[in-house]
């Protein structure tokens, strides 16, 4: 099996040397990238994770982000000094899969790589079992063959996250999932009280992007206190 590929960018070349280093004797093949511009070059369907420093010139982190979500699903994990919620809502709402905070431990990043690896190359977007179509009578229809959503004929790009947090209240219509369900189900981590706007940041998102606008109506129902279901 091929090392998978992982595209790092950071305006700072000590910490990619130190990074990349860190990450090839793990076996990962590492791309360099020093701004966002070069990352939007370098990237291509063959790239299996992106590590993002938020604050590059340029073009930064959460821009890049952007730019990347209208073309794949591919994890990105944010790396930066800003430690305040706000900015981890920003860096979610963008289409981000994961945030660590300057400084952090070589087992730290290490850890956070190989969790988004294993759910998007394992078990996630870029391998899922054929043959399954999931139908939701809203209009929804979920191919877990190629990690595709259409809603009412029109293809709905997600991220890999938003992607599992469909899938998983789509194969369980009127079930109330709460936040701590959502989370350890797709995230595989315990939860803890911030982990409740992570998941209220994605399930904002993929209604926005499944059209989704209509408070009376809509097809991803709040169960106030409870949770989330399909309707």
């Amino acid at each position: 099996m091929n090392p998978r590929k992982i595209l790092f960018a950071d305006d700072d070349p000590e910490i990619r040397e130190v990074l990349r280093l860190l990450l090839e004797s793990e076996g990962y093949d590492v791309v360099e990238a020093s701004n966002g511009a070069e990352v939007l070059r370098i990237m291509d369907e063959t790239v299996d994770l992106v590590i993002l420093d938020v604050m590059m010139p340029d073009l930064g982190g959460f821009l890049v982000c952007s730019e990347i979500r209208k073309r794949s699903p591919v994890p990105i994990l944010f790396l930066t000094a800003k430690s305040q919620d706000s900015d981890k809502t920003l860096g979610f709402s963008v289409g981000g899969d994961d945030y660590l905070v300057k400084p952090f431990s070589c087992s730290e990043i290490v850890s956070r790589v190989k969790a988004l690896l294993r759910r998007y190359c394992e078990y996630g977007a870029k391998n899922e079992e054929a043959g399954n179509i999931v139908k939701v009578p809203c209009g929804i229809e979920i191919d877990t063959s190629q990690c595709s959503v259409r809603m009412s004929g029109r293809d709905v790009v997600l991220t890999d996250i938003e992607y599992r947090i469909l899938l998983l209240l789509a194969t369980h219509p009127r079930k109330v999932f709460s936040s701590q369900n959502i989370y350890e189900s797709v995230w595989n981590e315990p939860f803890f009280y911030s982990s409740n706007n992570t998941v209220m940041v994605h399930i904002r998102n993929i209604r926005r992007k499944l059209g989704d606008d209509n408070q009376n109506s809509r097809i991803i129902q709040t169960v106030w206190g409870r949770g989330y279901r399909i309707g």
